[in-house]
C-alpha cells in the first residue's frame, strides 16, 4: 500500500492544474517530465481512478482529480501562512521591499501579485519606484531599490536573478490591415509602418532589437504612456504595435484589434526578478517572488515557465524558444 499523499504529491496537482500540460508543469517544478508523469501515475494506482485526461490539452481534470486539486490548494495555503508565521516568529516580520520594473509604463500585471504580498505581509512597507531606469539593477546595491524586474541577466556581483515567467510577443494590427492577410509577420512588413510602443529607448524593445535594427530596419515610432492608447491607434490605422500576448489577450478575443506572430516561430521574452544575493534570504522577499509566480500563472494567460532556469548569480541567459 502506497504511503499516505505527500506534499510533493499535492505541489504536483497544483502545478498540473494551473500550467495545463504535463511539460509546462515538469519545468515550473523543475522535474523531468517522467518523474512527474511517476508520481501521477503512483497517485492514480493508489485511488484507483485516472486524475486527468491523457489526450485533453490544455490538461482536463476528472473529478478526483479536481478534488485533490482543492486538498492541494487549501494544504498549500496553510502551509505557506505557517511558514510565514514561523518566519515572523524567527526573524521578524518588518522590512521595505520597493521594486523597479524595466518598463515603468507596464507595471500592471504585478499589481495583483503585490495585493495578494499585502495581505499576507501588512507589515512590510511595499512600494513602487518610479521614474524611468535604463539600468534598474544598478539600483539594487544603491540601496535605491530592493527588487527590479528585467526582461534578462546579467552577471554582476552579488546579485541574484530569480526566473518568473516566459511569454511571446505579437504584433498588433487593425482589423482591415493588410497584413492581417500574413500568417506571420516578416522584419520587412514593419519597413514603412509607424510603430507605436510605449516612451522608452529603442534598445529596450525587443522586436526592434532582435529583429529590426539587426538587419536595417527602423520604422517610425509614436509613443504614448498607456496600453489602452496604444490598442486605440493601432485600432484606428495609426499604426501598428508589439506587445505581449497576456497584455491584450482580452482585446484580440474581442476582435478589437487583430493579433499575428513576429516570424514563423514568434518572437518571446523572459521576465526576471532581480535582487542582491542578501535580500534574497530574507523571508518575506522568498515569499514574494513565490507569490508573483503563484499569481502571474494563475491570472495570466499564455505564460509558460523559463525551461530549467533557477535562481542564478548573473550568468546571462536568453532562455530557450519554444511554443507554449
Amino acid at each position: 500500500m502506497m504511503a499516505p499523499i505527500e506534499l510533493r504529491h499535492l505541489r504536483t496537482l497544483a502545478a498540473l492544474a494551473e500550467a495545463g500540460s504535463l511539460s509546462a508543469a515538469a519545468s515550473r517544478l523543475h522535474l523531468t517530465q517522467s518523474a512527474l508523469s511517476h508520481q501521477v501515475k503512483t497517485l492514480e494506482t493508489h485511488y484507483g481512478t485516472a486524475l486527468f485526461e491523457r489526450k485533453s490539452h490544455p490538461l482536463r481534470l476528472s473529478p478526483a482529480g479536481e478534488r485533490l486539486v482543492r486538498l492541494a490548494r487549501e494544504v498549500n495555503q496553510l502551509l505557506e501562512a505557517a511558514e510565514q508565521d514561523v518566519a515572523r516568529l524567527v526573524k521578524g516580520d518588518a522590512g521595505q521591499l520597493r521594486i523597479a520594473v524595466e518598463c515603468h509604463t507596464c507595471f500592471d500585471w504585478l499589481m495583483p501579485s503585490m495585493d495578494a504580498f499585502r495581505e499576507r505581509w501588512p507589515e512590510v512597507e511595499l512600494d513602487l519606484v518610479s521614474g524611468f531606469h535604463p539600468d534598474p539593477v544598478a539600483l539594487l546595491p544603491q540601496a535605491s531599490a530592493d527588487l527590479v524586474i528585467v526582461s534578462e541577466t546579467k552577471r554582476q556581483r552579488g546579485v541574484a536573478f530569480h526566473p518568473l515567467f516566459r511569454f511571446e510577443i505579437f504584433a498588433l494590427l487593425a482589423k482591415d490591415h493588410p497584413l492581417t492577410a500574413k500568417k506571420w509577420l516578416a522584419p520587412e512588413d514593419f519597413a514603412r509602418e509607424t510603430l507605436i510602443t510605449y516612451p522608452v529607448p529603442e534598445s529596450m524593445i525587443d522586436l526592434i532589437r532582435y529583429r529590426l535594427a539587426p538587419v536595417g530596419i527602423h520604422p517610425p515610432r509614436r509613443t504614448t504612456e498607456l496600453t489602452v492608447a496604444i490598442l486605440q491607434l493601432v485600432a484606428s490605422r495609426r499604426g501598428i504595435a508589439a506587445l505581449p500576448g497576456w497584455s491584450v489577450h482580452g482585446y484580440i478575443e474581442r476582435g478589437y484589434v487583430a493579433a499575428r506572430r513576429i516570424g514563423k516561430g514568434g518572437l518571446w521574452s523572459n521576465l526576471y526578478a532581480a535582487t542582491l544575493e542578501a535580500r534574497a534570504r530574507l523571508a518575506y522577499m522568498r515569499d514574494f517572488l513565490a507569490t508573483v509566480q503563484r499569481v502571474s500563472f494563475a491570472s495570466l494567460p499564455e505564460i509558460v515557465p523559463i525551461a530549467g532556469k533557477r535562481a542564478s548569480s548573473g550568468a546571462r541567459s536568453k532562455g530557450r524558444r519554444r511554443r507554449p
